[in-house]
């Protein structure tokens, strides 16, 4: 019996508890088996930059397992399931815009899928609209995302050494760069400093 043939990994029984995880490296230790990731077995979306999206299975309150190839049925659609996995996320995971001290603002969810909110386009839409700007962001873990209008250079400083320390002291480390979410062109793209 094939790992997907299995009550445990039928995809009509994961299906409703699948969300897509953001991640930079292929290593999740917070995650039931997501202490070695290969690009080989686990499907995967290349993202920006260095993001990837894996899929993780809610498994219990605080328990996720990450899903490898054997787990889904060969001709299982990896944007479909994707598609699938943010419209899980949508329906259980509320996230909110938070003020930090120093001008810049942050995305609280659950505790777990705050980096996941980078998969939403119409989330930084409304925030680029009300802010009337282009906004840089961070995740430097997957509970942490930190955001700043691109106008803002002192909210930029301070967002940059909060995120540093958030990334130095976390354990769900994703990593420090910078990606740029443009007004405009209503995309998300990675950041150079050198160039602005």
């Amino acid at each position: 019996m094939k790992k997907y043939e299995e009550e445990h990994y039928l995809y009509n029984n994961i299906k409703e508890q699948i969300y897509p995880w953001v991640s930079s490296t292929l290593s999740l230790p917070e995650t039931l088996n997501g202490k070695n990731i290969s690009e080989k077995d686990t499907p995967l979306i290349e993202f920006v930059g260095a993001l990837k999206i894996l899929f993780v299975i809610k498994r219990g309150e605080e328990t996720y397992e990450v899903i490898k190839d054997n787990m889904l049925p060969p001709e299982c659609d990896i944007p479909a399931l994707y598609h699938q996995a943010c419209e899980n996320l949508v329906r259980d995971v509320e996230f909110v815009i938070g003020n930090t001290m120093y001008g810049a603002f942050s995305i609280l969810a659950d505790g777990k899928h705050e980096a996941s909110s980078l998969c939403f386009q119409h989330i930084w839409n409304v925030c680029a609209e009300k802010l009337q700007d282009d906004l840089l962001i961070m995740a430097p873990r997957t509970d942490t995302v930190l955001f700043a209008p691109l106008s803002q250079p002192k909210a930029i400083e301070t967002m940059k050494t909060h995120a540093e320390q958030a990334y130095t002291m976390g354990t769900n480390k994703i990593n420090t760069d910078m990606y740029l979410f443009t007004r405009d062109g209503k995309e998300l793209l990675t950041y150079d400093e050198t160039k602005h």
